[in-house]
């Protein structure tokens, strides 16, 4: 062990090229980016044939209902584009793009996500494609301008296979309240889930997580080689880690918010999800940097293209909070928590507890913050400028009440309305001003930690594994958010970098999974030690059915996916 009072140690991360993850899957796409075969010729498949392959997965696993709007055409002719670019091999000549109407002639290949299928939470902004955040309020809206993370991907030559499921306006835990209906973990019909004795795949369909399921279950079904999400106090993660990928939640700041429709400002962030943390850190490498839309950005720190194959712990520190022994905790995720921690020591790490005393009160003080800013947030959806406007017009006031109680769900209207309360003037600094300095509290005790030499934090991501569905609406979306966020909401208060490891299959056979929380912009440290997991726990490939036609029938539901003409 070493002592509180040591220099704080860093993991060199170095250069080298990156090492994918294995899987497989019957005709599928089941590569990470960094094993992704291309370029074109020798054998290797093409940009167009990627898409094909992604959008034939997306149609075969519509049960699922992931995604929204799938966009076929405009996927194909930007996978055609990515394709020239690499047969052609023409050295563009042009700075990197900036404005959204600018074609680049055909040229090499712009970067290592040239060519790659990716989907987006339907709560980016995304020019001339529906964005809905899965509510009426917002049917039919097209954003004129796409949102700045979604357009540098664009700009790299990736290519869009659609906008993914949600909750409703991004408040939910288990993508299971908004307007399309829920979304379905592609482990409720994976050969390991299914065999289990007793299980009824029409009934016994667990949830993905949320609130970006649909992102989540678009790359764990095969369908996405990256998929964005957003994540206000968990909801990259928590589906990330109930679907068996990697899943990151960057240093806050990193990534511009520029077109990520608001839920919580002072915590929402772009959220990255992949099956490995070699495509994590692609993707981060990509993504990252300021940006004169969002005031909020910081300047990137210096980082190297790839994390490097071999990678030595043996200076990290690893922290284990005590208060994350959480009621509720499965046995099972305990037993994992354990088995990772000694293995981080017998690879050289040292490992500790330390105490982040104030974490028993994230919950209540999330809830105040984020119902305060939703009120604020939400106001704008007034039925005057865009989105839904009801038919009532006897007066302003009922105009406004009723586009509100026709747009909204029940969850969204009673987080106004809890909102509210709290921003009255004789509420003000009893509720929400109290829950600021919590918040100050409970940043103070993840830096006091990291002050003291601690590299990084070892915690559950969820308390265990993903339940069924039927079980999961037993209780209500206030509860059930409480419930699942109690270990990632602490992050995004302190605005620190985290990111979710699968570790192993529950006795259930479906994903448990581990969460690492860093410094502020040592994100690339989180992703090092990650793959250094990675490359240890070797957590298993999803089995997906030869025959998906046959658990289309088994789910009890069509396949829908609606397809956008563009």
């Amino acid at each position: 062990m070493v002592s509180p009072g040591q220099r704080q140690r860093h993991l060199d991360l170095g250069t080298g090229g990156g090492r994918g993850c294995e899987g497989a899957s019957s005709g599928a796409v089941c590569l990470c980016l960094c094993r992704c075969p291309r370029p074109c010729g020798g054998g290797r498949v093409s940009p167009t044939e990627l898409c094909t392959r992604c959008l034939e997965q997306v149609k075969r696993t519509g049960f699922l209902n992931a995604f929204v709007t799938v966009t076929e055409e405009q996927a194909l002719r930007q996978a055609s584009e990515a394709e020239r670019r690499f047969l052609e091999g023409r050295s563009l000549t042009a700075s990197p793009l900036t404005h959204r109407d600018r074609s680049p002639p055909p040229g090499k290949p712009r970067g290592p996500l040239d060519g790659i299928p990716f989907s987006v939470k339907d709560n980016f902004c995304t020019e001339n494609i529906e964005t809905t955040c899965a509510s009426h309020m917002l049917k039919g809206y097209f954003p004129p301008y796409t949102a700045t993370v979604v357009q540098k991907l664009l700009d790299q030559g990736a290519v869009l296979i659609g906008k993914t499921n949600l909750d409703e306006f991004a408040m939910g835990a288990g993508s299971t309240d908004g307007v399309f209906g829920p979304v379905r973990n592609p482990w409720s019909y994976s050969a390991q889930y299914r065999e289990r004795p007793g299980v009824d795949p029409r009934s016994d369909w667990v949830i993905t997580g949320g609130s970006s399921g649909g992102s989540a279950a678009a790359v764990a079904s095969l369908g996405s080689f990256l998929a964005l999400g957003s994540d206000s106090g968990g909801s990259t993660r928590n589906p990330g880690a109930l679907c068996g990928l990697v899943a990151l939640k960057p240093t806050y700041g990193l990534l511009s918010r520029h077109g990520l429709i608001p839920l919580v400002n002072s915590m929402d962030v772009p959220g990255i999800l992949v099956r490995s943390a070699d495509d994590a850190a692609t993707a981060l490498g990509v993504l990252r940097g300021l940006d004169v839309r969002d005031s909020t950005t910081i300047p990137p720190p210096a980082a190297p293209p790839h994390l490097p194959d071999d990678i030595d712990i043996a200076r990290i520190r690893v922290g284990i909070p005590k208060e994350y022994h959480a009621p509720g905790l499965s046995a099972e995720t305990l037993c994992q928590w354990g088995r990772v921690a000694d293995l981080l020591e017998r690879g050289g790490a040292s490992v500790e507890q330390v105490s982040l005393p104030h974490t028993q009160h994230s919950i209540v003080c999330y809830h105040v913050l984020c119902t305060a800013e939703v009120a604020s947030n939400m106001a704008r959806f007034d039925g005057l400028q865009y989105g839904h406007r009801s038919e009532v017009n006897d007066s302003t006031e009922a105009l406004y009440a009723a586009t509100c109680h026709e747009g909204f769900n029940d969850v969204v209207r009673r987080r106004i309305l809890a909102g509210n309360y709290f921003l009255l003037k004789r509420n003000y600094e009893r509720y929400f001003m109290k829950a600021q300095k919590v918040r100050r509290l409970i940043a103070q005790d993840f830096a006091r930690v990291f002050r003291d030499g601690v590299d990084v934090l070892l915690t559950p991501t969820t308390l265990g594994d993903a339940v069924r569905y039927c079980d999961f609406i037993q209780e209500d979306n206030r509860t059930r958010s409480a419930q699942e966020d109690v270990f990632t909401q602490p992050v995004n208060m302190a605005g620190l970098p985290a990111v979710t490891v699968p570790t192993a299959l529950s006795s259930r056979g479906l994903p448990i999974s581990l969460q690492l929380i860093g410094r502020a912009s040592h994100d690339w440290q989180l992703l090092g030690v990650a793959k250094w997991l990675e490359q240890r726990l070797e957590f298993p490939a999803i089995q997906l059915p030869q025959d998906v036609s046959q658990a289309e029938r088994e789910a009890g539901v069509p396949g829908r996916v609606r397809t956008s003409v563009l």
